[in-house]
């Protein structure tokens, strides 16, 4: 479904293209001004370079979570602490029928968890030591479940698709834009002008934060998923009072590297317009949804 998904996106955004060149009349314009753009073979380029990015942090994101958190992974459990979250951790997997996840243990006071990896039977999920320390039993496992859920419902190949696709036509539209000013406006006629690579840059920058607003969406649109996934596993009381005790230490220091933000449990609040570039829904909100639902 996900692949299906990313397909349709593809040739959506490939035709909603074609159709805006047709209706604006830019494939004449252009043609009168001597471009000679070939738009097939650029966008097989900027889906390499907008895909190949994507895909290379997905297949490496395990090894940076571990070396950007300190994360300690349990092999033989040094404590009764370490046991009951590795055998905590086995059973939610088995019951949501994925392969079991490297388990570990990341340096923080804050309370945090978080799940990432390439392939939803060899992932990885952590937990802060102060929420292990600091929450009950049953909130430390809802919210074990919640980044299960995460890991089952395959969100860290989905956003890396979406990302894909969103880097794609950035560079894809940026690089257009860039060739039609330097081609119509600067009159450049045979190879690039500086009016090219100025504007080309300045477009990636303007449609990748605007474009940067549909991963973060679909990253907030997740959370609810993994916080159904969580009540499913662990109780939807359970769910409730993990997302409560988090509301609780809200405002407090989040020490998570930014990559690793939208795979967290929770973030720091955000208001106004810059809550359309928050990676988590408001706790209120998602536990509203849980009793609601």
């Amino acid at each position: 479904m996900r692949i299906l998904l990313f397909l349709a996106t593809n040739i959506a955004v490939l035709v909603l293209v074609s159709i805006i060149f047709n209706l604006l009349g830019l494939e004449g314009i252009l043609a009168a001004n001597g471009v000679d753009l070939n738009l097939g073979p650029l966008l097989i380029f900027c889906a390499l370079f907008g895909f190949g990015g994507s895909l290379i942090s997905l297949f490496l994101s395990k090894w940076l979570a571990k070396r950007g958190t300190g994360t300690h992974i349990i092999e033989q459990p040094r404590n009764r602490d370490e046991q009951w979250l590795l055998d905590t951790v086995r059973e939610l997997a088995e019951e949501a029928g994925i392969g079991m996840p490297e388990v570990g243990v990341f340096p923080s006071e804050a309370a945090n968890a978080f799940a990432t990896g390439w392939n939803r039977n060899a992932a990885l999920v952590a937990v802060s030591s102060g929420m292990l320390e600091r929450f009950q039993p049953a909130e430390v496992r809802a919210v074990m479940a919640h980044e299960i859920g995460h890991v089952a419902n395959g969100d860290m190949v989905t956003l890396t698709l979406i990302q894909g696709v969103v880097n794609t036509f950035v560079m894809f539209l940026a690089r257009i834009i860039g060739h039609t000013v330097d081609r119509v406006i600067f009159k450049t006629e045979r190879g690039y002008g500086i009016g090219y690579y100025v504007v080309t840059i300045v477009a990636e920058l303007v449609l990748g934060f605007l474009a940067s607003m549909i991963v973060f969406w679909f990253s907030r649109w997740r959370e609810y998923r993994a916080d159904a996934a969580g009540a499913r596993l662990a109780g939807g009381g359970a769910m409730v009072a993990a997302l409560q005790r988090l509301r609780a230490e809200q405002g407090l220091p989040q020490d998570l590297p930014g990559e690793l933000t939208a795979f967290g449990i929770s973030e720091q609040m955000k208001e106004g317009f810059s809550a359309l570039f928050r990676s988590h829904p408001p706790l209120e909100d998602r536990i509203r949804a849980l009793q609601q639902g």
